[in-house]
């Protein structure tokens, strides 16, 4: 497959293959991430910007969006005529924008102190997964937490930026990393951003669609249980408040069995969301993080084999395309 497509596939898939082995054996920097300095630029950004609007909430998250996407285009335009140049820009970016390797970490850490028995570690550790108010929580409530953590964040920090690096190269890997950034600082329902954060949000939305969908597919046909995760999509997903954590949500939950939602607190609001598999799951257990994890896993890979399928698969078509309407009109212009 990769001699028949064109070089722009091979880069993507050779890249986006480095890259994701890069976050295997070394995961996120704890200093100098490229994300946490996206981070620091917009909310030196939003200090400026920031008024109770949600026009100007809209200008920032263009500003901010069309900053990251448009320094990562330009930085492709400057190696695109060179293909070794070219695949370590991708794969360095993969490795920027993806964090499945820290999610299994910081979840299998939550795992490991709850299995010990010290709630109070990790209540500690649970919020570098969530933001949710962890005092309150007991055992199996911090379990189905780090569970319900490692389902959305399989789509949000890994599938949706693969599948947006498989449509656009490394404008598509950054410019979603950006989007679901802005989302995290300000897209939630605070006084503060209610209004101003709403467009990131609402953008947020629509780049995570795709990556959840796929997401939930894979989790649903390679989780364990096709028929459990299908029922709980079908019955459950719609149901959520988030259009594209709850596909996500009711497939780990199927296939993995366990009833994940239900009450949660966050930053002392209390929400009640629908139970997701409730009808035939059990509830979360310690040992569910473990098998959370290594489905994330199994997904991500996944979803690199269809990424860069599905661009040779494209490319291969267009490729087809072309050489019917030059031989079309080569033979025009005979006649």
């Amino acid at each position: 497959m990769p001699g028949r497509g064109s070089a722009a596939e091979r880069v993507f898939a050779y890249g986006a293959t480095a890259g994701l082995l890069a976050d295997l054996l070394f995961a996120d920097p704890r200093r100098g991430h490229p994300v946490a300095a996206f981070g620091r630029s917009a909310g030196a950004v939003e200090r400026v910007l920031w008024r109770d609007h949600r026009g100007w909430g809209a200008l920032h998250t263009a500003v901010c969006v069309a900053g990251a996407t448009g320094a990562a285009a330009l930085a492709g335009r400057l190696v695109r005529d060179r293909r070794a140049a070219s695949v370590v820009l991708t794969a360095a970016a993969t490795w920027s924008v993806v964090g499945g390797t820290s999610l299994g970490r910081e979840a299998r850490a939550v795992g490991a102190a709850l299995s010990a028995g010290d709630t109070e570690r990790a209540r500690t550790l649970l919020p570098r997964l969530c933001g949710r108010d962890p005092q309150a929580l007991d055992e199996r409530q911090m379990a189905r937490a780090v569970v319900e953590s490692v389902a959305e964040n399989t789509s949000d920090a890994v599938v949706g930026a693969l599948v947006w690096g498989a449509v656009a190269g490394v404008p598509g890997l950054v410019g979603f990393r950006a989007v679901n950034t802005l989302d995290a600082m300000v897209g939630h329902k605070s006084a503060a951003y209610r209004r101003f954060g709403w467009a990131s949000a609402r953008l947020d939305d629509v780049a995570g669609w795709p990556g959840a969908r796929l997401t939930a597919a894979l989790a649903t046909a390679f989780g364990g249980d096709p028929r459990g995760a299908l029922r709980a999509v079908r019955a459950d997903a719609a149901r959520h408040p988030s259009p594209n954590a709850g596909p996500v949500e009711a497939a780990f939950a199927g296939a993995l069995g366990v009833r994940l939602g239900g009450t949660l607190a966050y930053g002392g609001r209390v929400e009640h969301r629908p139970v997701l598999n409730g009808a035939a799951g059990r509830p979360v257990e310690v040992a569910d993080i473990e098998r959370a994890v290594r489905l994330s896993r199994r997904v991500t890979w996944l979803t690199l084999g269809v990424c860069a399928v599905g661009r040779f698969a494209v490319g291969a078509g267009f490729g087809a395309g072309s050489r019917f309407r030059s031989g079309v009109v080569g033979r025009r212009g005979s006649i």
